[in-house]
């Protein structure tokens, strides 16, 4: 099977095999693998090499055999040779870029050193070699010129562009993603499935503690302006999430409910304000005012009296 098929086709089969494999296990979003990791780079050119590697030990050791045959079985080895597909285009690159001689001809490059009935070829630097190397050069010039001269396309000015469109959808993402909800981004929430999904934790979990209506029992009542520790509902969500007071307050939430959970209770909590419930407890902590809502400017006594005199 091996001499079916050539190795200037074998070669390029194997590794473009190796290469649709690496592609797609490996997810690198839209650019290749290859340019958004230079690790993949550097493993395929190690593949590339290895494979090569490969095919040039193969051959010295068929060449080996070669010589060992006798007249007859090279005529044969010759022979099946003659019968693989001939691509001649492809050969002849091939040939061009490997610079190697037919084994008829590797008597002309042999060396006069011999050890122990080992010779060694005087092979040059093969081609394809050659040409990578000029390449490479000419690679890191334009590379040089545009990079590190002309400023284009710089790797600070990709990563800035590519850090603001990661805050962008950063951004994005927790707007959307309501678990990810805390102290800090939480919000009033009114929307009736919200309020209704907050309800439904509060009847199960709450009422032992605040009864049905809010009116309070083992804990203080919710529905009048008096909190312990503050109201609001940043500090009612935090007191919902890390408990209330040590020893004597209400226990942790946080392992039981999920933020935006924990958030649809503390909207339905502060829902109850102003309401009546049956048996209200006593008032419990401090009145809490909202200072963050705006209220109507009173007239002060400085304003009366600069206004009085201006009239007068």
């Amino acid at each position: 099977m091996r001499n079916l098929i050539p190795s200037y086709i074998r070669v390029p089969i194997v590794f473009f095999i190796i290469f649709g494999l690496v592609e797609y296990f490996v997810d690198s979003g839209d650019q290749p693998a290859f340019m958004k990791y230079p690790i993949i780079m550097l493993f395929l050119v190690l593949v590339l090499l290895i494979l090569i590697a490969i095919e040039a030990i193969v051959g010295a050791l068929e060449n080996v055999m070669f010589q060992s045959l006798t007249e007859e079985g090279k005529e044969r080895f010759l022979a099946s040779k003659s019968k693989v597909p001939q691509f001649s285009w492809i050969q002849n690159i091939y040939k061009k870029l490997a610079g190697t001689k037919p084994i008829e001809e590797e008597h002309e490059l042999i060396l006069d050193h011999n050890y122990d009935g080992i010779k060694e070829l005087d092979n040059s630097l093969p081609p394809w070699w050659i040409y990578s190397f000029y390449a490479s050069i000419i690679f890191a010039a334009v590379y040089l010129v545009n990079f590190h001269i002309l400023g284009n396309n710089s790797q600070f000015d990709e990563y800035a562009e590519e850090y603001k469109q990661a805050e962008i959808s950063i951004a994005e993402y927790k707007k959307n993603a309501k678990d990810l909800v805390d102290i800090n981004t939480v919000t009033l929430l009114t929307d009736v499935a919200d309020l209704n999904s907050g309800k439904a934790i509060f009847m199960q979990n709450c009422v032992p503690c605040h009864m049905t209506d809010g009116g309070g029992g083992i804990g203080p009542n919710l529905t009048d302006n008096h909190w312990i520790l503050g109201g609001g509902i940043k500090n009612v969500f935090n007191t919902i999430t890390e408990g209330g007071r040590d020893g004597k307050g209400m226990i942790s939430w946080k392992q039981n409910f999920k933020p935006s959970e924990i958030a649809q209770v503390a909207s339905y909590v502060l829902s109850l304000q102003g309401t009546t419930p049956a048996n209200p407890k006593a008032p419990e902590g401090d009145v809490w005012v909202d200072e963050t809502v705006e209220t109507p400017l009173e007239t002060t006594t400085t304003e009366v009296d600069s206004l009085s005199t201006a009239t007068n």
